[in-house]
């Protein structure tokens, strides 16, 4: 945040120890979902982008200082960030009104996050709902990643680069989305559409 003081480097450690390693997926995981540099997860955390390229990469131990201030950025409490999943059961249900997997609702746009946040992953599930006349922008993505959308409800255009298309209910495609891309409402009702992302 502006105006706060560098924050301190956490010691690099020989040995990353197991909660380290858990933090530092879990950084990578929740920059990646809120398509976010390290810079601007930096700005956000006060953290320096060095120590957080480090985390990222499990080459240090974050004190539980800098664990906070990550957690803050990400607008999650320190037990929601840092939080291992039970290994009792190998069903994960995602509840329709869990608040927490609500990634954005505005006037034009609600996204609900449809994959558990606390697994590392190379592919994230999203239902997207978007208001009559409602457009997503994206910034590329990391190189090669594509997106694949089903329209639930609705008609929609995907824009990636300098190609488009029209979609209607039951319609899929897959485009690119390692370039800008965009899903716009093109109806006088609301669109749903199932989004799904695959990093390379």
């Amino acid at each position: 945040m502006p105006g706060k003081k560098p924050t301190s480097p956490a010691k690099v450690a020989e040995a990353v120890d197991p909660i380290s390693g858990q933090i530092s997926q879990r950084v990578k995981q929740m920059r990646q979902q809120r398509v976010w540099s390290l810079e601007q997860l930096a700005t956000a955390s006060g953290v320096s982008r060095s120590m957080l390229s480090q985390i990222e990469r499990n080459q240090a131990n974050p004190t539980l200082a800098v664990t906070c201030k990550i957690a803050q950025a990400f607008g999650m409490s320190l037990a929601e960030f840092v939080e291992i999943p039970a290994a009792s059961t190998s069903i994960h249900v995602i509840r329709s009104d869990d608040r927490e997997h609500l990634f954005r609702s505005d006037e034009h746009v609600e996204i609900r996050t449809l994959s558990p946040l606390n697994l590392e992953k190379d592919v994230e599930f999203y239902q997207v709902r978007l208001k009559a006349g409602g457009v997503l922008r994206s910034a590329p993505h990391f190189q090669g990643t594509r997106e694949f959308l089903t329209v639930e409800q609705g008609r929609v255009r995907i824009q990636s680069a300098n190609d488009s298309a029209e979609l209607n209910k039951g319609d899929s495609t897959t485009y690119r989305a390692d370039v800008s891309h965009a899903i716009e409402n093109l109806g006088k009702s609301e669109a749903t559409v199932f989004l799904v992302v695959i990093y390379q």
